[in-house]
């Protein structure tokens, strides 16, 4: 059977503003395999971003449980965290957050550099990943001498450069065109293939139904829909994760 390697059990996130209290994400139970693809799908101000934020240990519940890989993280110190999710979680972010200033390639050898892996071991690493998303002949560019698709695959490379068990994509394809976009896709496609986890965050249904194999879909701060796609047919899933937190 398939262990879970993300959950969420009864996970909250709220902020306050003022004397309102907003619920971003109220109370809702995630439940992530191993080797699975999963789109968490919504429009703006769903929650969405919330969940992600949860789902990749970026930010921590209000209340509720967070595991990852068994591992109750929900009241870990911000070291503790970021040190486990630098070796578990490699993150695709929508705006790329490159370094602006270094190459190509010392982007993506920068994570290694946290997790304490040898010069030597980081420039290697960096090039075998580079020249696998087709930019072997873009190491030494800048940011700005590349074009968006290509910066997109360089945060692909540096997502991958610790080995993570887990990548987290935000809108892979919001700032590409439909060609690039769909190529993105196709490599996070191939690499699930090869066994790991993705997750991927998106308005975008088309994008969500062709390539994930589960759908959670949110509004509102709560899980609205659980699909999982079976013998290629869509199938809505009975689920604990419809629990509000009156």
């Amino acid at each position: 059977m398939t262990k879970n390697i993300i959950e969420l059990k009864g996970a909250a996130r709220y902020y306050e503003m003022g004397e309102e209290i907003i619920k971003a994400l109220n109370c809702v139970d995630i439940a992530i395999a191993e080797g699975d693809f999963v789109a968490i799908m919504g429009p703006s101000g769903s929650g969405k971003s919330t969940s992600m934020n949860l789902t990749g240990s970026l930010d921590l519940p209000t209340k509720g449980e967070i595991y990852l890989s068994g591992e109750n993280i929900a009241h870990l110190e911000e070291s503790e965290l970021a040190q486990l999710r630098g070796k578990k979680i490699g993150f695709i972010f929508q705006q790329f957050n490159l370094i602006p200033n270094l190459t190509a390639k010392e982007n993506v050898m920068l994570p290694m550099l946290f997790q304490g892996v040898e010069k030597e071991d980081r420039q290697e690493r960096a090039e075998k990943l580079l020249k696998g998303v087709d930019l072997g002949d873009r190491m030494d560019f800048y940011p700005n001498q590349l074009s968006g698709g290509q910066q997109q695959r360089v945060a692909i490379a540096r997502a991958l450069a610790n080995k993570p068990e887990i990548i987290l994509a935000d809108e892979p394809t919001g700032n590409l065109d439909t060609k690039t976009g769909n190529r993105v896709m196709t490599f996070l496609q191939q690499l699930n293939e090869k066994g790991r986890t993705i997750i991927i965050v998106t308005h975008d249904s088309e994008i969500a139904r062709e390539y994930a194999k589960t759908i959670y879909s949110i509004r509102d701060g709560k899980i609205e829909n659980l699909e999982k796609k079976v013998k290629g047919k869509w199938k809505n899933q009975k689920t604990s994760a419809y629990k509000v937190d009156k």
